[in-house]
């Protein structure tokens, strides 16, 4: 039984727009010259592009394919977390269960729990999902996922020795994400360790040198930010046409 993470470039959003190309590039076809024909032009031109983009980040993104920055991705998030034995690790915003998986199949002393909402917007991603992946992946017994909401954690105060996540609260609507950061480092246990990798860009999430000096003023042994778009995940080509520049880690220790 193989896995499967599915892409994080949905199908139906590349079908959506190829189809907004073709409508577009019909109406000009049929409309005559005028102001009207050179809108439906324009648009038909921009859909293209925005269609040829999805494809490529598909392809990049496929763990069938050459690139496989998923893989790339979701392997290194994992190699920072280490687990305690009998350790528990949480995953907000576990999709398909990649990273939670990842980290299970790394610290097999410890558990991990992935929690998701598993909203419309990705919508081949379930639980279910993620736990036929946990038996693939041989990790079943010592994985488990649930419904939650990253914003509001359904965790006691200092419940695991590792947090994770990977790619999420910049998709939470939200005009202060620091918060959310803040809700996911509650649950962790003093002492535990943090690997958090999004797009920690200024205008998502503010001045983030500044939150990590506030973290070590309150106390954290460790609190750092990793850019991971440096090489370390991909080329800063890569980042930049992809629209990952800012992609780091935060890591340290509680």
């Amino acid at each position: 039984m193989k896995p499967n993470y599915k892409n994080w470039m949905p199908k139906g959003m590349i079908w959506s727009f190829a189809a907004g190309t073709a409508v577009a590039l019909a109406l000009m076809l049929v409309i005559g010259v005028g102001w009207l024909k050179i809108l439906l032009l324009i648009l038909t031109l921009v859909l293209a592009g925005v269609t040829v983009w999805t494809v490529l980040m598909y392809r990049a993104f496929s763990y069938d394919g050459k690139r496989q920055m998923s893989r790339q991705i979701i392997d290194g998030v994992a190699e920072y977390v280490k687990l305690p034995e009998g350790g528990r690790c949480l995953d907000v915003g576990c999709g398909s269960g990649a990273l939670a998986n990842a980290v299970a199949k790394r610290n097999p002393q410890g558990t991990v729990t992935g929690i998701d909402r598993w909203g419309a917007e990705y919508a081949s991603f379930s639980k279910k999902l993620c736990e036929d992946n946990a038996r693939a992946e041989g990790v079943a017994e010592r994985t488990s996922f649930a419904r939650g909401d990253a914003q509001k954690l359904d965790f006691p105060d200092g419940t695991f020795d590792a947090v994770t996540s990977n790619y999420v609260y910049h998709n939470i609507p939200s005009r202060d994400r620091q918060a959310i950061l803040l809700e996911t480092l509650r649950v962790l246990k003093r002492g535990g360790t943090f690997a958090i990798h999004d797009l920690f860009s200024k205008d998502k999430y503010g001045d983030m040198q500044a939150f990590v000096a506030k973290l070590k003023d309150l106390g954290y042994e460790r609190a750092e930010l990793i850019p991971t778009d440096n090489g370390r995940f991909m080329s800063p080509w890569e980042a930049r046409w992809m629209g990952l520049s800012g992609s780091a880690i935060l890591f340290g220790k509680k």
